[in-house]
């Protein structure tokens, strides 16, 4: 049977040792099993302690890599399975070191998920459907992410949605006030935001313009229009005017008085 005949510390890594065997080198072991196998100079191996050996060797390796991934944030397992299969890791290693991370709480799947809904209730704007979703995406159970989104309570995530609404408003106040409704409502969907949330941020807000409000987003409206038909005449010119600015949300009686004052100038 082949003997160790030296044992060295790697010097780029200290924590890993190289084995020689009959004064050839032959491979090379973590610390820790090194410690593990009591290996030492004069020691006889034979084939299954080398294989067990070179096992307990990549189960550590795969696990510090493990160790490395987590260091940088929380993460769910799927996330850690990915990553090592990502590395070309055995399955049978991957399994093992997903149990040792849990057996020391390096890995917990509810505690991940409740930190991730904590973290986007405070620092982002998503709704609770984008954040579930995202979970999913994250291999987090059912069971598990229902409980964490409880954690994100439905006063805060209105106050989020009503926030979001205010913003938007500011930043078009162009928009008819029925055209303006539909981006909002289609602005919360695509963050995430339920029906129930949407009607009742919407319901907040002071959706209806003032009619002198109103009549001056027509009117900027009419001048292009007017600008892009003012070749037209009679009636295809007014049935061009009256279908932009109907596209745009504004009502008949609004747009009928605006295309009365350009036909007077």
């Amino acid at each position: 049977m082949p003997t160790i005949t030296r044992i060295t510390v790697q010097q780029k890594k200290t924590d890993r040792y190289n084995i020689f065997l009959d004064e050839k080198y032959a491979f090379s072991v973590d610390e820790d099993v090194l410690i593990k196998h009591q290996l030492k100079k004069g020691m006889e191996l034979d084939e299954f302690s080398l294989s067990e050996i070179a096992y307990q060797d990549d189960i550590r390796k795969s696990y510090n890599l493990a160790i490395q991934y987590l260091a940088r944030r929380m993460r769910s397992e799927a996330e850690v399975r990915k990553a090592l299969k990502d590395k070309e890791v055995d399955e049978s290693i991957v399994q093992e070191v997903i149990h040792r991370l849990y057996e020391y709480s390096f890995l917990n799947d509810e505690e991940f998920a409740i930190a991730f809904v904590r973290t986007a209730m405070n620092t982002t704007d998503k709704g609770t459907d984008v954040i579930r979703r995202e979970l999913k995406e994250k291999g987090i159970s059912d069971n598990i992410l229902e409980r964490a989104l409880k954690e994100y309570p439905f006063e805060q995530e209105l106050d989020t949605a009503i926030k979001l609404c205010e913003k938007f408003v500011q930043k078009n106040t162009r928009d008819s006030s029925r055209v303006m409704k539909q981006k909002l409502e289609q602005m919360l969907f695509r963050k995430g935001y339920s029906l129930g949330i949407i009607q009742t941020a919407l319901s907040e807000m002071e959706m209806e313009k003032a009619e002198d409000e109103e009549m001056a987003a027509l009117r900027i409206h009419a001048e292009k229009a007017h600008r892009k038909y003012e070749k037209l005449e009679g009636f295809e010119y007014e049935k061009k005017m009256k279908q932009a600015l109907f596209r745009k949300g504004f009502a008949f009686e609004l747009i009928e008085q605006v295309l009365s004052q350009i036909n007077e100038q």
